[in-house]
């Protein structure tokens, strides 16, 4: 169905429907800091030890939640709910009834246009967490915002 994301809530997306709501980014992939006294979210470069920088996917999607324990799965649920998710994710965007961004694959028609908006991590990863011994070494790996 043609614009499903606007006809739909997020409750009443079909699996693959819902996957496809994905723009591919990678953001949601980064390990983020959170400011125990604030509850501010601060961004790194670090990926989660499945992502493909190349892709901006995760390499072994299927069993991510079992190989990874603090992976998150999004559902119709969480998607509000979670402080860290992108501004620009498409989950949230439609959570909030909002349109997706003319580069969303959905809407251009192509899967290589968030990356050519400059919008997804490819090219913007610095280490892969399986590389960094401590949570101080993240540090190192800040970003003054979302990338």
């Amino acid at each position: 169905m043609k614009d499903f994301w606007k006809k739909k809530s997020l409750s009443e997306l079909t699996p693959q429907e819902w996957e496809s709501l994905c723009d591919g980014c990678g953001k949601c992939c980064l390990a983020k800091l959170e400011d125990e006294d604030t509850g501010e979210i601060h961004w790194t470069s670090v990926a989660c030890r499945l992502f493909d920088a190349g892709t901006c996917r995760c390499s072994n999607y299927a069993n991510r939640l079992a190989t990874v324990p603090d992976c998150v799965q999004l559902t119709p649920d969480n998607v509000t709910r979670l402080a860290w998710l992108p501004s620009t994710c498409a989950y949230k965007l439609v959570a909030e009834g909002k349109e997706l961004y003319p580069w969303h694959p959905l809407v251009s028609g192509r899967a290589e246009t968030v990356h050519e908006a400059g919008i997804s991590v490819r090219g913007k990863v610095s280490a892969l967490e399986q590389e960094l011994d401590e949570v101080e070494d993240y540090l190192d790996h800040m970003l003054q915002e979302e990338p």
